[in-house]
């Protein structure tokens, strides 16, 4: 533990340095994406407009957990604070890596390699590593997970509540979650968990259900109603086959300056078709997990694999969700996950300035192309990673939980040492 926290003590200015380099970044005026909308209601929610009442909001409402503070800053100065806060939560989940990678009994050099790599990810993330609020759930996924290996499950459970409350993709982490739980405390700790979990997310989101529930309602409705947005793997096959003069693509304008999605029945179609794919996907991790011997070696690389099957075959993909992916892989990935991770992220940053070529269905179609692919490599090794760690009946002898566990940890500790807005 002391290594691994030394190592993200070294890799916290580097991290802050990254974070200054993209456009848009830490000290850096320009704003990106969605923090202008952030600013908005905000700042309508303190002079009495209510959100989802008065205002329609299309984010959970979690999120105002970093909506709100930078206000304190005044107007001309929220998109500092909002950065500021980002990076922040940036240096927190890059700690809560480390600790991961130390629970789970990695190498020093893994370690050291795994943080460097965190710290200097803004620099491949561009302008979405502080102009979004998706290193909040990020973090807080990251925190439940540490909390899970530490053996503080109802905490955890509370984590990833509010983790669900401010972006619902922690959902799909829930069933390894209490899987890890059941069988290391049995059935009433999980069940106690869950709960905890249900009244946090719950205590979140009442209070604004309360007085909107219809509002709160269209909140979440209107993301899970999205079409094929232009960045998804359904839609950049179509886009292909578009420039290819095998189908015709007809692109159309949903919210924000850089929401668009395909329309058109076949368009719709791809949508169900990766609504089917996704779930398959996520639930295939929840398989293999929970046919795996050990359990707590391998929780890093489950929450990988899951997160990595829900974005790989989902149907609104925007760059910035990568920020949720990047720890995880970090934290439970091998070498060629964590690669593939990259090239994915900078893939995505060759078209961010480019969005009017890419709704134009120019060359962006072919990256966009080539970095859905790579999701999918990227899932397939993870799950693959899974797979083989499948469980092998032991002899009676050995089926103790504590000594299962006890020799899973110490299995591991061998190996290891061997310019606009989008939707």
């Amino acid at each position: 533990m002391r290594s691994a926290l030394r190592a993200a003590l070294v890799a916290t200015p580097v991290y802050l340095a990254a974070c200054a380099v993209p456009d848009g970044g830490l000290a850096r005026a320009a704003r990106f994406r969605d923090v202008h909308v952030y600013q908005g209601y905000a700042e309508r929610f303190l002079h009495g407009a209510l959100p989802y009442r008065d205002v329609f909001v299309e984010y959970p409402p979690g999120a105002f957990a970093v909506f709100l503070p930078p206000t304190a800053f005044g107007a001309g100065h929220y998109n500092a604070a909002f950065k500021t806060l980002m990076a922040l939560c940036g240096v927190a989940t890059i700690f809560l890596v480390a600790l991961v990678l130390a629970e789970v009994g990695v190498s020093r050099t893994r370690l050291r390699v795994g943080v460097a790599l965190l710290a200097l990810s803004p620099v491949a993330l561009g302008p979405i590593s502080l102009n979004t609020y998706d290193a909040w759930p990020a973090l807080l996924t990251v925190l439940a997970l540490w909390l899970l290996l530490r053996g503080w499950d109802v905490p955890a459970f509370a984590v990833l509540g509010l983790a669900i409350s401010a972006k619902v993709y922690p959902l799909v982490l829930v069933p390894l979650a209490a899987w890890y739980v059941w069988r290391r405390s049995g059935s009433r700790r999980t069940a106690l968990a869950v709960g905890v979990l249900v009244v946090v997310a719950a205590a979140v989101i009442a209070p604004f259900a309360a007085y909107a529930p219809h509002g709160v309602y269209e909140s979440f409705h209107s993301q899970a109603a999205r079409g094929l947005q232009i960045e998804s793997l359904g839609a950049s096959v179509l886009l292909v086959l578009d420039r290819l003069g095998v189908y015709h693509a007809r692109v159309v304008e949903t919210t924000g300056v850089a929401g668009r999605n395909l329309a058109g029945g076949t368009a719709d179609a791809g949508a169900a078709v990766l609504l089917v794919l996704e779930a398959l996907a996520v639930v295939t991790v929840w398989i293999l997990y929970a046919r795996v011997g050990e359990l707590r070696a391998r929780l890093p690389l489950a929450f990988a694999a899951a997160v990595a099957g829900f974005l790989a075959f989902t149907k609104v993909f925007s760059p910035q969700y990568l920020v949720w992916l990047l720890p995880l892989v970090v934290a439970g990935g091998g070498a060629l996950a964590i690669a593939l991770a990259a090239v994915a992220t900078i893939l995505a940053q060759l078209w961010f300035f480019h969005y009017a070529a890419l709704f134009g269905l120019g060359w962006p179609v072919w990256l966009l192309l080539v970095r859905d692919l790579t999701m999918v490599a990227l899932y397939l090794v993870l799950a693959a990673g899974l797979a083989r760690w499948k469980i092998r009946i032991p002899s009676r002898s050995k089926t103790s939980r504590h000594s299962g566990l006890r020799r899973s940890q110490e299995s591991w500790t061998a190996v290891g040492k061997g310019a606009s807005r989008s939707a």
